[in-house]
């Protein structure tokens, strides 16, 4: 069965993203910093690495798990540490998420998912439910990463 890498595996959403994937066969890897997630979230049947996805070690994960797909749900998603810290928020959600994208690059993954709040890109709505289309006016740091 294909192998499955996580990122934020062991937050809330993350963390039943893997049991699915577990329940579907896969075999799944973890890659969290446990910054808001948490061990008594992770499955134990997944392999877990505790990392940033800013860590250069990522490479080297890639390198050992060679996963076939990603998943990537880690994200610095506080949106006053976003106003309060830009620099830190662009440096997990920005240059975090082009880490990992050079290594599904290099480890030729065969598809990457990136899964993002979108409340925080398109602003106020101007109508609900949003649609992928609706026009993007992020209000916060946090939605423009």
């Amino acid at each position: 069965m294909a192998k499955i890498l996580v990122t934020g595996g062991a937050g809330f959403i993350g963390s039943h993203v893997v049991d699915l994937f577990l329940a579907k066969g896969y075999e799944v890897v973890v890659l969290d910093n446990l910054s808001t997630g948490s061990l008594s979230n992770l499955n134990p049947k997944a392999r877990f690495y505790e990392t940033d996805i800013c860590n250069p070690e990522v490479r080297d994960i890639f390198a050992a798990e060679r996963p076939d797909y990603v998943s990537h749900h880690a994200a610095q998603a506080d949106v006053r540490l976003s106003v309060t810290q830009p620099v830190f928020d662009a440096t997990v959600n920005i240059l975090g998420s082009l880490n990992l994208l050079e290594c599904a690059r290099e480890f030729e993954v065969k598809h990457f998912v990136f899964i993002s709040s979108g409340g925080a890109v398109y602003g106020e709505p101007e109508r609900l439910p949003c649609a992928e289309d609706h026009p993007v006016n992020p209000i916060c740091p946090y939605g423009a990463s």
